[in-house]
């Protein structure tokens, strides 16, 4: 017997707006922590790593409670978001300074290397977040209700490395090389997955509250 269609929720009203500015939100601080490396003794990653992983989590919520087509726009949103970030950026940047402002060195030390960092990361961004929304919705027509761990790591794995290889690629491969640029990429990857499957949990709870709080995910839905 083959499985009716998937269940998802309208977008019009209900908790898709505030998920969508806190995983927008989410995004934009990320690409600027993203600007330093840290080390903890042998271990090298980016100050992005630390919150970036919940903009993987509520790309799930959106692609599990909303369907594949809200997860998109969610996706785009964030997309053009950080485009309008880096290019103010820029242009902060090469704008004149004040002569009573000798914060110039500082502000291109740090806000400078941003573009670079942005780009990287709408890049593996797009291509993370996309096939991670695709694989969980893809599972899900599979396995309907059931089997939420599955989707939920299976997608954060396929996503999740996808992004780490190309962000970490544009924004470090260069400064860093050879062994450290591999450590620096397998360290990223487990890291987030890591995070996402210890938080795995406190996920399954989110996603049941929303559910319950959407009066439209109880009827079938095209995604």
């Amino acid at each position: 017997m083959r499985p009716g269609p998937a269940r998802f929720a309208e977008t019009g009203h209900g908790y898709y707006p505030i998920i969508v500015a806190a995983f927008v939100s989410f995004l934009l601080i990320s690409n600027i922590a993203a600007t330093k490396l840290i080390a903890f003794g042998p271990l090298i990653t980016d100050g992005g790593a630390l919150l970036f992983p919940l903009t993987y989590i509520l790309g799930d919520l959106l692609a599990e409670v909303y369907g594949l087509g809200a997860a998109r726009r969610a996706i785009l949103l964030g997309f053009a978001v950080s485009a309008i970030a880096a290019v103010m950026l820029w242009l902060v940047q090469v704008a004149p300074p004040a002569e009573a402002w000798g914060n110039q060195e500082a502000f291109e030390a740090v806000l400078g290397f941003v573009p670079r960092i942005v780009l990287a990361s709408m890049a593996g961004y797009l291509v993370g977040q996309f096939l991670n929304a695709y694989v969980l919705v893809a599972i899900k027509r599979r396995t309907q209700e059931r089997l939420l761990w599955v989707r939920l790591l299976g997608s954060t794995v396929v996503g999740e490395l996808a992004d780490t290889v190309v962000f970490c690629t544009i924004a470090f491969y260069g400064i860093i090389t050879g062994a450290e640029f591999l450590n620096y990429v397998i360290v990223g990857f487990i890291w987030k997955t890591a995070i996402e499957t210890v938080l795995l949990p406190v996920t399954y709870r989110v996603i049941a509250a929303v559910k319950r709080a959407e009066p439209t995910y109880a009827t079938p839905t095209p995604a």
